[in-house]
C-alpha cells in the first residue's frame, strides 16, 4: 500500500494529477516574487517567449495574489509580497496544484542508494520545495520518511531558511496526532529531516470517493482537531490543513502533516499584520485570502477544519472555481452553501459544525480547535452540541455584530461624514423654505433633485479614487440610489394625488429606515438602531410637520455621521500601521 508522508504542499499525489508544469510554475513564480521584492518589475514577455506553453498560467497566478490583495483593502501591490519576513509563507500554493517532477533535483538521480545512515528506497512525493524518499535508519533497522530539499545544492539561503523553519516548527510537537520528526540534520551538504513513517493513505483520497458517513467524518476530525489544537497551545500555525495534509494509517487512525507553513505564534510576531497570501484557495481562511486585511491566528485553522469537515460532508470544498483567483475572490465574498443543498444525507448537526467554524467572522467561529473537536465527540455521544445552543446575549451579539463585508466601510467613513452635512443642509433649506411661506412645488423639486443628483456622482467619484469598488459597495449603492429616487419622485405622487407640497414628507423616514436595514442585514448589525430610530422619525415628522425636515435632517445625517465617524478613524489607524 502506498505510504504518504509530510510534503511542503502535498502529500499524496493521485494518478493522473502530476505535472511537470505544476512545479514550473511554482518556481517561476517564486523567481517573480523575489524580483519584485527587490523593485523590478516581472519580465511577463521574457517569460512567456521563454515558456509558451505556461505564459496564460502564469499571468494568472500573478493575477491572483495582486487581485485578492486589491479586493481586500486595496493596499498597494508590496504588501501582497511581503511574506512576513518568514522564508516558509509563500504566494506560490496559490496554484493549488499537487507536484511531482524531475525538473529540479536534489542530486540524487539513482535508487536505492546509500546516504550516510540511511538507505534511500523510493521516492514518495515532491512539493514546492522539497523532496521526500522512504528510506530504511541503518543502525536502527526502522523505516522512515526522509525530506530533504528540493532543490539540492542548487538551494539558496531562503530556502535553507524555510527548511529549517518547518523543521523547527514540527519537532516542538510531540503529539499522536502530529507526524513526528525523528532527526535533523545534514547529508553530503544537503540539509534533512527524518520523520515518521505513516503507512496508510490521506483523507483527499477517501474523499476521492465521495462524500463520508457522517459517524466516520466526525470520529477522523475530532482527534485532529485535538492535534491542532496541541499545536496552537505549542505557539504553532499549520496555516494549510487540507485533507492531502491528513495522513490515515492502517488502523484508521489520523495524523496531521506537512507544516511547511507552519507560523510560529509570538509576542513580538508579524503575525498579525501578514502581507502574504499563503495556503490553498480553497481550505484557506478568509483573512488568509485577503492577505493584510484581517488578523492571522488559531482561527484560520479553525476555518480550515471547516472546509475539511464540508468536504467530508458533501465531497467537495466550500468554494471551487475554475481559477485561484476565482476561488479567491469566493472566498472573501461569498457564503458557503449549506451541505445539505449538495448532498441531502449531510447530517444536520455537522452541517451546523461546518458552518460554524467556516463563519466570516473570526470571533463567531469556535473559540477553539479544541471547542471544534468536543463538538465532534458530544455528536459521536449523541448528546446536544453547542454550535445549536446559544443564549439570549449570543443571539443579541450575533444580531447586532459586523458582517465580514463591513471592512469596506473603512472606505466610506469620510464620504458618509460629508454625506451627513449635505443631506442635513437640504433638510434646512427645505424647513426654512416652508416656514417662509413658499407653496409652489418646483423650488422644493430643484432643491432636492439638483442637491442630491449633484452630489451623488461626486459621491461616488470620491469612492473611486479610495480603490477597486466591490461587488457588495455596489449593491449598497444601488440601495441608496433607489432612496434617492424615491424621495424626488414624492413630489411627482403629490402632485398627482393633488396634495399639498411636502404632505408626504413623513415618508422619507421609511425610505431611509429601509435603507438601513438593508445595510444591517449586509453590513453591520449595528445599522439595526438607525433603521429603528428613522422608522420612528417618520412618526415624528408627521406628529410635527413644521419641523418634520428639520427632525429628518438632524436624525437621518447622526445615522450617516456617527458610523462614518467610527469607520474614518479605523482607516486612519490602518494608514498608520
Amino acid at each position: 500500500m502506498l505510504a504518504p508522508v509530510p510534503l511542503t504542499r502535498h502529500i499524496i499525489v493521485p494518478t493522473g494529477h502530476t505535472t511537470d508544469k505544476d512545479e514550473l510554475l511554482a518556481s517561476l513564480l517564486d523567481r517573480m516574487i523575489a524580483e519584485f521584492r527587490a523593485g523590478k518589475s516581472p519580465d511577463f514577455a521574457s517569460l512567456a517567449a521563454q515558456y509558451p506553453d505556461i505564459s496564460t498560467e502564469l499571468r494568472e497566478l500573478w493575477a491572483a495574489v495582486m487581485v485578492a490583495d486589491a479586493v481586500a483593502l486595496h493596499s498597494s501591490p508590496n504588501a501582497i509580497l511581503d511574506n512576513e519576513n518568514q522564508p516558509g509563507a509563500t504566494a506560490t500554493n496559490l496554484a493549488g496544484a499537487n507536484r511531482h517532477t524531475g525538473s529540479q533535483s536534489t542530486g540524487i538521480s539513482t535508487l536505492p542508494r546509500e546516504l550516510g545512515d540511511y538507505q534511500l528506497l523510493v521516492e514518495l512525493g515532491r512539493g514546492g520545495m522539497g523532496v521526500v524518499y522512504q528510506a530504511r535508519q541503518n543502525s536502527l533497522d526502522r523505516m522512515v520518511a526522509l525530506k530533504m530539499i528540493l532543490r539540492g545544492s542548487h538551494a539558496t539561503q531562503a530556502d535553507h531558511a524555510r527548511f529549517r523553519a518547518e523543521a523547527e516548527a514540527v519537532a516542538r510537537l510531540d503529539h499522536p496526532g502530529i507526524v513526528p520528526i525523528y532527526e535533523v540534520g545534514e547529508l553530503e551538504g544537503q540539509p534533512y529531516f527524518s520523520m515518521k513513517f505513516v503507512a496508510g493513505t490521506t483523507l483527499a483520497r477517501l474523499l476521492a470517493d465521495g462524500p463520508l458517513p457522517p459517524r466516520q467524518a466526525a470520529a477522523l476530525l475530532a482527534p485532529i482537531c485535538r492535534a491542532v489544537h496541541f499545536a496552537h497551545r505549542q505557539g504553532v500555525l499549520h496555516r494549510d490543513l487540507k485533507p492531502s495534509n491528513i495522513l490515515i494509517d492502517l488502523d484508521e487512525r489520523p495524523h496531521v502533516s506537512d507544516f511547511g507553513l507552519a507560523k510560529r505564534i509570538s509576542d513580538d510576531s508579524d503575525l498579525t499584520h501578514s502581507g502574504a497570501i499563503i495556503g490553498t484557495p480553497s481550505y484557506m481562511a478568509p483573512e488568509q485570502a485577503a492577505g493584510n486585511r484581517g488578523e492571522i491566528g488559531p482561527a484560520c485553522d479553525v476555518y480550515s477544519l471547516g472546509t475539511i469537515l464540508y468536504a467530508m460532508l458533501t465531497g467537495r470544498p466550500p468554494f471551487q472555481a475554475a481559477s485561484p483567483v476565482d476561488t479567491v475572490l469566493m472566498v472573501l465574498e461569498q457564503d458557503p452553501l449549506p451541505p445539505r443543498l449538495i448532498n441531502a444525507k449531510a447530517d444536520r448537526d455537522l452541517e451546523l459544525i461546518a458552518l460554524m467554524a467556516l463563519q466570516k467572522p473570526p470571533e463567531l467561529r469556535y473559540p477553539s480547535a479544541q471547542a471544534m473537536a468536543e463538538d465532534l465527540e458530544a455528536y459521536l455521544a449523541s448528546e446536544p452540541i453547542s454550535a445549536r445552543s446559544g443564549g439570549i446575549t449570543q443571539v443579541i451579539a450575533r444580531l447586532f455584530r459586523e458582517s465580514h463585508h463591513a471592512t469596506v466601510l473603512r472606505n466610506w467613513g469620510l464620504l458618509w461624514m460629508w454625506h451627513s452635512v449635505v443631506l442635513l443642509t437640504i433638510c434646512l433649506l427645505t424647513n426654512y423654505m416652508d416656514w417662509i411661506g413658499i407653496q409652489a412645488r418646483w423650488p422644493y423639486m430643484m432643491l432636492w433633485t439638483v442637491g442630491l443628483c449633484v452630489w451623488a456622482p461626486i459621491f461616488w467619484a470620491l469612492r473611486y479614487r479610495a480603490g477597486p469598488v466591490t461587488a457588495i459597495e455596489r449593491q449598497v449603492a444601488h440601495v441608496w440610489g433607489a432612496s434617492v429616487i424615491s424621495s424626488i419622485l414624492l413630489f411627482g405622487v403629490e402632485y398627482i394625488m393633488h396634495e399639498p407640497v411636502l404632505k408626504l414628507s413623513p415618508v422619507l423616514g421609511l425610505f431611509s429606515g429601509m435603507v438601513f436595514l438593508v445595510k444591517a442585514g449586509m453590513l453591520s448589525g449595528m445599522f439595526y438602531i438607525q433603521a429603528a430610530a428613522l422608522f420612528m422619525t417618520s412618526l415624528a415628522m408627521a406628529q410635527w410637520p413644521s419641523v418634520a425636515h428639520t427632525i429628518f435632517g438632524i436624525v437621518s445625517g447622526l445615522c450617516f455621521f456617527i458610523p462614518g465617524l467610527k469607520y474614518y478613524r479605523q482607516r486612519r489607524e490602518q494608514d498608520r500601521e
